[in-house]
């Protein structure tokens, strides 16, 4: 049975992966920190001496690793904190991963790139340039594994999907949504309209990570993964709305987009995906449907 190593397992896309690879056939085991259980091993990824004592205890064959610090705002307040997580511990990981002969999977961002208006779909071949911290430190991990053979980045936009419980809608910047609009059933909520996402479920990047570890001869340094939903935050809600048969009117979108947020973060306009290089692999890029994922997710099924 092959072995599977999955950093960030308590996490929102860690959870699908660890899941995924379960299901799979893998003996799996997940690691974690401060939410670590009795099910997840609890590992401080930014410990090089920990991380090989539990290469050498696991004997990983593939490694995905999906910890990291992955709010914005977050990596702008706290950049060396960001640092040590996204790319420190990441270099442990590739290092670790490199000596045990383990193939790892790096999880990146679509915000290695600028974003620019007109500039996407972005393809492995673009110059990345982040117009934040955030998605520096994602590039200097690609760049610190790339420094290791049998390792590849799949950079991935932003994600929905089960949450845990199924309520913390704030694991993710799209399940949250829906509480921002049951919150405009009462006051007045103002909601980007000017940024274009491209929301993906988590599911989905969990089939291309057992796609990736299973497939055989070498991979490219950067693979990319996306749906083609093109939405902006407003539209995210006004769909959402539909979808709950509530009423969006006190959502005001706000079309000013491009400055600094109160962290100083700027957010890219369109970082859409290109999924070439996995179309080259042969590995499936469709993704579930947006509208019929969050019908299921609502129970709010049109007859």
């Amino acid at each position: 049975m092959p072995r599977a190593l999955v950093t960030g397992a308590t996490g929102f896309l860690g959870r699908a992966v660890l899941s995924a690879f379960q299901d799979a056939g893998y003996e799996t085991t997940g690691t974690g920190f401060s939410r670590a259980s009795e099910n997840i091993l609890k590992l401080d990824i930014r410990d090089a001496q920990a991380v090989n004592k539990v290469f050498d205890e696991v004997k990983p064959d593939v490694v995905v690793h999906c910890a990291a610090d992955r709010q914005p705002d977050s990596c702008t307040q706290n950049p060396e904190a960001a640092r040590q997580l996204n790319v420190t511990a990441t270099e442990h990981l590739a290092a670790a991963s490199s000596s045990h002969s383990a193939r790892l999977i790096y999880i990146s961002t679509d915000y290695v790139f600028p974003g620019t208006r007109g500039d996407a779909p972005y393809s492995t071949s673009a110059t990345p340039k982040p117009t934040n911290i955030y998605g520096q430190t994602k590039l200097d991990g690609e760049r610190a594994v790339q420094k290791y053979e049998g390792t590849t980045s799949l950079r991935v936009p932003v994600l929905y999907g089960h949450t845990h419980p199924d309520d913390n809608h704030g694991e993710s910047a799209v399940n949250v949504l829906v509480d921002a609009v049951w919150k405009a059933q009462k006051e007045t909520v103002n909601m980007d309209d000017w940024a274009v996402r491209t929301p993906t479920n988590t599911a989905d990047v969990a089939r291309v990570c057992v796609a990736l570890a299973q497939h055989t001869g070498p991979l490219p340094q950067v693979v990319q993964f996306s749906s083609d939903d093109r939405m902006t935050k407003y539209q995210i809600c006004r769909t959402l709305g539909e979808i709950l048969d509530l009423p969006v009117d006190r959502i005001v979108p706000v079309t000013d987009g491009g400055k600094p947020g109160p962290d100083g973060t700027i957010r890219p306009y369109d970082c859409h995906l290109d999924t070439g290089e996995l179309k080259k692999l042969g590995i499936s890029v469709d993704t579930v449907d947006f509208v019929a994922w969050w019908r299921r997710k609502l129970g709010a099924f049109r007859h």
